[in-house]
């Protein structure tokens, strides 16, 4: 899944050195503006080792992750730093003996804030001089709940990001994202009519959980879990002095993020959700 509406051109590949910027090193870029993609080996939480892919492209401002979980789930995040916009999107494999269909899809789409990920540009630049080294994050940063208690439409999402389009086209009824920053986003001038809040326990007495739920045709809250395993969430900077006596600081690394995600959000009936199940 690659960023969408960038400049032309096709994706270039760079490489982190084998400690990611160790030391001072000149950065090769592309062209400017020209799209960047990087594949780091990471390992999952079970112990299996994955590959994720890292792309960028600095002219549309914008970052995308994508990694393939143990049982198959695609998550992809994109990050749309001209739009402050983050695109979470689950490609789940269904469960054809229960009725389901091939696979299902989910987005979820949340205010983009600053300094949760380095900028495209700085993002374009990195390079690893060993690809078979596995990377595991530096940092574990606090899970995050959210309540994703409104639907957005997904011929109105252009709006809101061009990248909606792309990212969410497989979950066109399945778009989700918060009252609080549909509120932000109005604020900025966003139409209000991609946006419809969805029932909520305090609208239906009888609204359950999904996972206490034994109807699998009934409504429900769903949760759903995802783990971007291995990010740059942070530039580091180091510090040199001239031959003056000059101190001068410069952009000598990154810093390595793992963040989990929960997501609850309304479903019209539990089969939606069976991954949601009781223990």
């Amino acid at each position: 899944m690659l960023c969408q509406g960038g400049g032309g051109g096709g994706w270039l590949r760079f490489f982190l050195t084998a400690l990611l910027w160790p030391q001072p090193l000149p950065w090769v870029a592309a062209a400017s503006g020209a799209p960047s993609e990087l594949r780091v080996r990471v390992r999952l939480p079970d112990g299996q080792v994955t590959e994720e892919s890292l792309q960028a492209d600095s002219g549309a401002d914008c970052v995308t992750l994508e990694l393939r979980k143990g049982d198959g789930t695609l998550i992809t995040l994109t990050a749309d730093f001209k739009q402050e916009v983050k695109i979470f999107r689950a490609l789940i494999l269904g469960e054809l003996e229960r009725g389901q269909s091939q696979f299902q899809a989910l987005c979820f789409v949340t205010r983009l804030h600053r300094n949760e990920i380095i900028p495209s540009e700085s993002m374009a630049k990195l390079r690893q001089k060993n690809p078979r080294t596995v990377r595991q994050a530096e940092e574990v940063r606090a899970l995050e709940h959210l309540s994703m208690d409104v639907a957005v439409n997904f011929s109105k999402g252009a709006q809101l990001s061009s990248h909606i389009h792309n990212v969410c086209a497989e979950a066109k009824e399945a778009i989700y994202t918060r009252e609080e920053d549909v509120k932000f986003w109005l604020e900025k001038g966003v139409d209000g009519s991609m946006f419809e809040v969805l029932p909520q326990s305090a609208d239906l007495p009888n609204l359950q959980r999904c996972r206490l739920c034994a109807d699998r045709w009934r409504p429900c809250i769903c949760s759903y879990a995802l783990s971007i395993e291995w990010y740059p969430c942070m530039l580091k900077y180091c510090k040199s002095r001239d031959a003056a006596g000059k101190v001068s600081s410069y952009k000598c690394g990154i810093r390595s993020c793992q963040k989990g995600y929960s997501f609850d959000y309304y479903v019209p009936q539990k089969q939606l959700c069976l991954w949601d199940e009781e223990t």
